[in-house]
């Protein structure tokens, strides 16, 4: 099976997933990236709650997770952003694109 997959393909995996990770009034927070980390790292595809005020806010958070994390955006709508950041050995049992694309 191929790892390569397209936005619509991701979008659509996304629309079924929950939030893993919240982020809230503290930001950032060390706890907050090293949950992010972990969540990426075992479902590669994740979908993300923010809870930090205005949409300026929510933009500046989303860039400095993306960068943080080396994670891309495939999409945001209002308070939800759904990231990807292949894994370099997926766990089939715990990835979300190979558990939704197999």
């Amino acid at each position: 099976m191929t790892r390569k997959t397209n936005t619509r393909q991701l979008r659509a995996i996304g629309h079924k997933l929950n939030p893993v990770v919240t982020i809230a009034g503290n930001g950032l927070s060390e706890s907050v990236q090293l949950e992010l980390e972990r969540a990426l790292e075992d479902h590669e595809l994740i979908k993300i709650k923010l809870a930090v005020g205005s949409r300026e806010a929510r933009d500046e958070v989303i860039e400095q997770l993306l960068k943080d994390s080396r994670a891309e955006l495939v999409q945001r709508v209002g308070n939800t952003a759904l990231i990807l950041r292949h894994s370099a050995k997926p766990d089939p049992k715990k990835s979300n694109l190979l558990r939704m694309l197999g």
